[in-house]
């Protein structure tokens, strides 16, 4: 018995410890993400990523929640896309397309900053995942268009 509850206080130091560790990280960010949101930051960087949303071609208002979900998560990121589905009418390849991004890439900078605090490579993490993504993505869209001719074909 005394076994066992020295192994359950160790899993529940060992537990509290890594979500201090991830509290230590999230946090921040979070708070310095809304900042960039209230001072209109995040509009600008959604600008620089039209040219990216083009290639996929998807409208210029898919790179706001797409910049979102990317940087925060999809959690917070879904809210984003809920809204500017409305806000800018995104048609429903754009909404799969933003979708399929943030499959592979979603809260990279948080995910990225907990795992390389556990001793992984930041840096191939985050590479990895932003290929797969795009290569997904681009893969997504050219379906998507070979769909769409083959509909006006019929």
């Amino acid at each position: 018995m005394f076994f066992i509850s020295k192994i359950l206080k160790e899993a529940f130091l060992g537990s509290l410890s890594s979500v201090k560790q991830i509290a230590i990280i999230v946090i921040p960010i979070m708070m310095f993400l809304e900042i960039l949101k209230d001072i209109g930051i995040i509009d600008r960087i959604a600008e620089l990523f039209s040219p990216l949303v083009r290639v996929y071609g998807m409208k210029k208002e898919s790179g706001f929640p797409l910049v979102i979900g990317v940087i925060i998560g999809i959690s917070y990121g879904a809210g984003v896309i809920f809204r500017a589905s409305k806000e800018f009418s995104l048609p429903k390849k754009d909404l799969y397309l933003v979708t399929y991004f943030l499959i592979c890439a979603h809260a990279i900078f948080e995910d990225t900053a907990i795992i390389a605090a556990i001793g992984a490579n930041g840096f191939l993490i985050l590479s990895v995942r932003l290929i797969a993504a795009a290569l997904l993505t681009y893969a997504a869209s050219k379906w998507f268009d070979k769909k769409a001719q083959n509909e006006v074909n019929l």
